[in-house]
């Protein structure tokens, strides 16, 4: 009998808030021309799941950023298109929520993901600075 998944995060979805995310690109030290253009953006969100795996793609007009991982397994992320970092990166369950733990040069990064009806919640931490993305799915 298959296991079934937590929640089901596919689908292509559309931000339709954006709380704090100057405070934590400033936490993430991203330079200041960096900030004022991905200040303006509205990312979408397309993704992928298939059991545990996952492809989360944040599409921008500015940048794209690809994201593919399996949940439980530790991986090298490149961040280099959004804050020239590498971490190791770690995608867990938490009851319905995918949790992120992101060890590298900054304290406490990561992020979490959660579904509410047709919302995708994403909330970004890094060194106690918290943004609050939220997301509207698109048929």
């Amino acid at each position: 009998m298959k296991e079934k998944m937590p929640a089901d995060f596919s689908g292509y979805w559309s931000m339709i808030s954006n709380e704090n995310f100057e405070e934590y690109m400033q936490a993430l030290d991203v330079n200041i021309a960096i900030r004022k253009i991905a200040n303006l953006l509205k990312p979408d969100k397309d993704i992928t799941q298939n059991g545990d795996h996952f492809i989360i793609k944040t599409l921008t007009t500015f940048k794209n950023y690809n994201m593919d991982f399996e949940v439980g397994k530790e991986f090298e992320e490149d961040l280099k298109d959004l804050d020239d970092r590498k971490c190791m990166t770690m995608i867990t369950w938490e009851g319905d929520r995918l949790v992120c733990v992101q060890k590298g040069e900054k304290e406490g990064r990561g992020w979490t993901h959660w579904r509410e009806g047709d919302k995708l919640h994403l909330e970004l931490r890094v060194s106690g600075v918290v943004c609050k993305q939220v997301f509207k799915k698109q048929n």
